[in-house]
């Protein structure tokens, strides 16, 4: 592929609609130094919790139908069209089994892979570029710092509008709070000078009625995955 192809193609990819998971992670990279803002487990089930969140506006994955014999918190594909994103069609694909997986085990399906591959479509997609160091002439390792933040500058715009100004959230927006306040990354992302007035008010977006059950079901996914993971490092911490 010559440069003048390259071009074209990162242009085209960049004008299409990124995933709610490419603006979680996007928000949750640090511009400058490209490090993550949070621990990899946490970030990992934000991210496959985004996707389950998404595939659930999509209409593709909710409960069960009447008359299933499956669990209270299942979540079951509704819909095997393909989603129009070889991200989310994955997905899909690893969610498609004879016994439909617990909401919390939903998550997890997803983990594998999904970062690395968010990361790859933000560096094609010119919002990001990875750099490689080595630490200790041993050690490598990897960042993401920011080449076009305007993308990323317009998400922040409106979460700061709901957040701090009280707008009134549209659904995407928020999805994407109440994937931050599922893994404690509010204030990490929204700066204010009242800490607990921000957190309140993204709890209560978060918990507000913007949500079908089908996708309530994914936001208390993501949150029982992030909790049971929390759990499993204190574990495995609190042993070692």
């Amino acid at each position: 592929m010559d440069d003048g192809e390259a071009s074209c193609r990162s242009a085209a990819y960049a004008e299409r609609v990124t995933l709610i998971a490419e603006d979680l992670l996007l928000l949750l990279v640090d511009d400058a130094t490209g490090r993550f803002l949070l621990d990899t487990t946490r970030l990992d089930r934000a991210l496959a919790g985004a996707l389950l969140l998404e595939l659930a506006l999509a209409e593709r994955v909710g409960p069960p139908a009447a008359g299933q014999r499956f669990g209270r918190d299942v979540i079951a594909l509704v819909d095997r069209r393909p989603a129009g994103d070889p991200l989310l069609d994955a997905a899909l694909a690893r969610l498609d089994t004879p016994k439909p997986p617990g909401a919390a085990r939903a998550v997890s399906r997803l983990v594998k892979g999904t970062r690395q591959a968010l990361l790859e479509r933000l560096v094609e997609a010119g919002h990001v570029r990875e750099e490689h160091r080595t630490v200790l002439g041993v050690f490598r390792t990897s960042r993401w710092p920011a080449v076009r933040p305007e993308h990323e500058a317009e998400v922040r715009r409106r979460l700061r509008a709901v957040l701090l100004d009280g707008a009134e959230p549209d659904q995407r927006t928020a999805a994407l709070v109440s994937l931050l306040v599922a893994v404690d990354a509010v204030p990490k992302v929204v700066a204010a000078s009242d800490r607990k007035a921000l957190v309140r008010r993204a709890k209560a977006v978060a918990d507000g009625d913007w949500a079908a059950v089908a996708v309530r079901k994914a936001v208390d996914a993501v949150n029982a995955a992030v909790i049971a993971a929390a759990a499993t490092v204190v574990v495995v911490t609190g042993s070692s």
